[in-house]
């Protein structure tokens, strides 16, 4: 599978698992000129942004290499930036989160790293 296939693939099982854990996805592959989230979903009263990552191989150590202090930052910002076009999710908590797919696993960070917004 090429990887614009397997990154698909990887969010939709992402999506996939976090609606069986009960969660709501509110949009995928949300954009804005400071990047992209790929998983914007709904846990009760807070909104969750997702970073899928679907690789082979998965440590710990993977989440400092995936999820770098620049990657958080564009995260966080576009973030930011969808709170500000979508308004009625304002005054709700907010959760940063990462999963973390292979072939045989998914793992899901919650609240893999922090920022108020």
């Amino acid at each position: 599978m090429n990887k614009p296939g397997a990154g698909r693939d990887g969010e939709n099982r992402a999506a996939a698992f976090l609606e069986r854990a009960g969660m709501r996805i509110l949009v995928r592959n949300f954009r804005s000129s400071f990047g992209e989230v790929d998983l914007v979903a709904l846990d009760r009263e807070t909104v969750v942004f997702v970073e899928v990552k679907n690789w082979s191989v998965y440590t710990f150590d993977s989440l400092s290499y995936g999820i770098n202090p620049k990657k958080q930052r564009r995260i966080i910002e576009t973030a930011k930036y969808f709170l500000s076009v979508n308004r009625k999710y304002n005054g709700m908590a907010v959760r940063f989160d990462v999963v973390f797919i292979n072939s045989d696993n998914i793992t899901h960070l919650v609240a893999a790293f922090m920022e108020c917004i």
